[in-house]
Parts: C-alpha cells; sequence; structure tokens
C-alpha cells in the first residue's frame, strides 16, 4: 500500500510538469533552453526568487525529470536586505512543492557601504563556484536573459570597456582559472516571457526593491533602455550591434588563441609560462588578450589586473632594458628573448 502511494505522488508530480509543458509558449522556451544543455552532464543551478531564475528552476527540474540529469539548486542569502531570510526560506518552500530541493548559501561577514551590487554578484559566484567544485561539477547555470545582455551591453560602454567587455555576457563562457563553464540557457529570452512562466508554474517571484532603486546605475541604465527606443534604437537594433561585435570578438580570439599555442610554452608541473620573442610581435589587441591569459592562468585570479598595468608591462617588455617585475601575483622575467611567467612567492 506504501509503495502504491509513493507510486501515485511521483506520476502525479510528472503530469504536473508535462502539463506546463503543453503550453505552446513554456515549450517554446523549453525547447531553446534545452539546446545550451547536456543531460548527460551535471549541473549547478543558481537560484533566487526573481522570475528568471525560477524559470531557470524549473526547466532544470523538466531537464531531470526526463532525462535524469545530476542538478543541484542552490540559493545565495547576501543579507544585505532585513528580511532577505525569511525570503529565502519562503522560496525554499515554493520550490518544495514542485519537487525542487534548494540549499541556502549564506553570506557571511561584515558588508560593503559602497559598489554593493558589484560586490554581492561577486560575492555570489565565489560561493555557487565552491560549491561546484566541491560537487565537482564544471557546469554553473544561470538564470540571465536577453535585457540583462543589453543592460550589461550599455554598462560596459558607460565604463569605457574594450570589445572583450561589451561582449562579456556570452550563452557558454569557459574560465581559465577554474576550468567551470558558465552557461546561461535563456539568455534569447525576453524578462516578460519568463515572468509569465514563474506565474504560471510557480503563481509566485519576488520582485527586488532594488530593481526600482535609481541609485544603483543599472536600474538607470534599465531606464534608459526604454527611452533610447523612443529615439529610435530599440532593441532589435541593440542586438543586432552586440551580435556583430560578437563575430569581431571571435576573430580576435582565433588569432589570440593561435599565438598562445605557436609562440608559448606551459609547463604545468611548475605552474610556468615561456614566451617566445613572437609573441609579443603580434597586433596589439592580440597581445593584450594573449599576456592576459597567461596572468590568469599563472596567478588563477578571475580578475585581471587593470588593463592600463597590462599594456604598461607589454610596452616595458618590449624595451632592451626590462629584466623583472611583478603584476597581479605573477613575475614577469626577461631572460635573453625569452619571457618567464610564474607565480609570486609569498
Amino acid at each position: 500500500m506504501k509503495k502504491k502511494s509513493l507510486s501515485v505522488k511521483k506520476k502525479k508530480h510528472n503530469n504536473l510538469i508535462f502539463k506546463h509543458l503543453n503550453n505552446k509558449d513554456i515549450l517554446k522556451v523549453f525547447k531553446e533552453f534545452k539546446k545550451s544543455i547536456d543531460v548527460k552532464s551535471s549541473y549547478v543551478a543558481a537560484i533566487s526568487g526573481g522570475p528568471d531564475s525560477l524559470a531557470l528552476a524549473f526547466f532544470c527540474k523538466c531537464i531531470s525529470t526526463i532525462y535524469k540529469t545530476k542538478i543541484k539548486y542552490y540559493l545565495v542569502d547576501h543579507k544585505l536586505r532585513k528580511d532577505s531570510t525569511k525570503e529565502a526560506k519562503k522560496v525554499i518552500q515554493i520550490l518544495k512543492k514542485q519537487k525542487i530541493n534548494c540549499k541556502i548559501l549564506t553570506w557571511k561577514g561584515p558588508k560593503p557601504k559602497s559598489n554593493i551590487q558589484s560586490i554581492a554578484r561577486n560575492k555570489r559566484y565565489e560561493l555557487l563556484k565552491n560549491e561546484c567544485k566541491k560537487n565537482r561539477i564544471p557546469f554553473l547555470l544561470l538564470g540571465h536573459h536577453i535585457d540583462d545582455l543589453y543592460e550589461n551591453f550599455l554598462l560596459r560602454m558607460l565604463r569605457g570597456s574594450g570589445l572583450k567587455g561589451l561582449v562579456s555576457m556570452d550563452k557558454v563562457f569557459k574560465s581559465n582559472i577554474d576550468n567551470l563553464t558558465i552557461i546561461r540557457p535563456l539568455i534569447d529570452i525576453k524578462k516578460s516571457n519568463l515572468k509569465k512562466i514563474s506565474k504560471k508554474v510557480f503563481n509566485f517571484f519576488v520582485e527586488d526593491s532594488s530593481n526600482i532603486d535609481e541609485n544603483f546605475k543599472r536600474i538607470r541604465i534599465r531606464k534608459l533602455i526604454n527611452t533610447l527606443e523612443s529615439e529610435g534604437l530599440d532593441k532589435n537594433k541593440l542586438k543586432l550591434t552586440i551580435k556583430n561585435l560578437k563575430l569581431s570578438n571571435d576573430t580576435i580570439n582565433f588569432y589570440t588563441n593561435n599565438n598562445i599555442d605557436e609562440n608559448s610554452f606551459f609547463f604545468k608541473e611548475r605552474n610556468v609560462f615561456f614566451l617566445n620573442k613572437n609573441f609579443f610581435k603580434q597586433p596589439g589587441e592580440i597581445t593584450f588578450r594573449s599576456f592576459g591569459y597567461v596572468l590568469n592562468k599563472i596567478s588563477k585570479k578571475y580578475y585581471l589586473p587593470r588593463g592600463k598595468s597590462i599594456s604598461t608591462i607589454i610596452s616595458n617588455i618590449q624595451s632592451a632594458n626590462f629584466k623583472k617585475t611583478t603584476l597581479g601575483g605573477c613575475v614577469i622575467q626577461k631572460i635573453s628573448e625569452t619571457v618567464v611567467v610564474f607565480p609570486e612567492r609569498s
């Protein structure tokens, strides 16, 4: 009798999933989502209470139910708002109703007084990546959507970012530091569509109060996008611009990888890079990116030193008087015509 009861519950749960997938709008997004997923791999899914991440959680549950894909769910409680823990627990309960078991990761310690969103975002990634490493899972799923892509593009433009920075929000990004691959399977989907899906599936999503706070630049950018639309720069044109820039970026990456392959040697056992003279004879952006890759690989730091610092070192290396310096946790030493890069010892 007990076994039969469990079987009925499981069947009922599966039927609820397939009922939602019978909705043509939800099914359309699910098919786009599935294109980004290898169902034989394992994943960590980054969840919050927002409609984008709840939609991500639902589609992950669909994949794990249909294909038995291993997916772990984590929600980061930053403790930046008074009710954040209460809100996180409510999201956990909502997910449990769909048989999604999600664990809360808490950001402990002092909180910043400025640059709050950026620091909180970095801390969230750090906590999630630790779980990936602990569980030996090489893929992290994020719920970013196409509206995030537009906002990120304009934010980077205001900061004076180069081509690489402008198109930094890729659907798939593999880190050179920890071999973790970040996947954004919903990056081509509008936020409005994800809101409808979360409402339909969970009848719930959290509206973060910071999403209307104009003290944050990202929120001002969000409103600017609406203004630009009224001036003729609609989202389709913005999407086309980003697509064209990505093609250019891919071309530069191709020649960057060629430079690294042909003009450097990585001694893995000693964590040392040897760069020949031709490494620094490439076009400026190729040399810059190649050298940045080397610094990342050796230092194992997620973020590069400031671009100006890297450019200065490259310029110094090409002078006759250069011998040795340090940057970003790396020692850079010139021996004859070979540049050797290795970790700085504490």
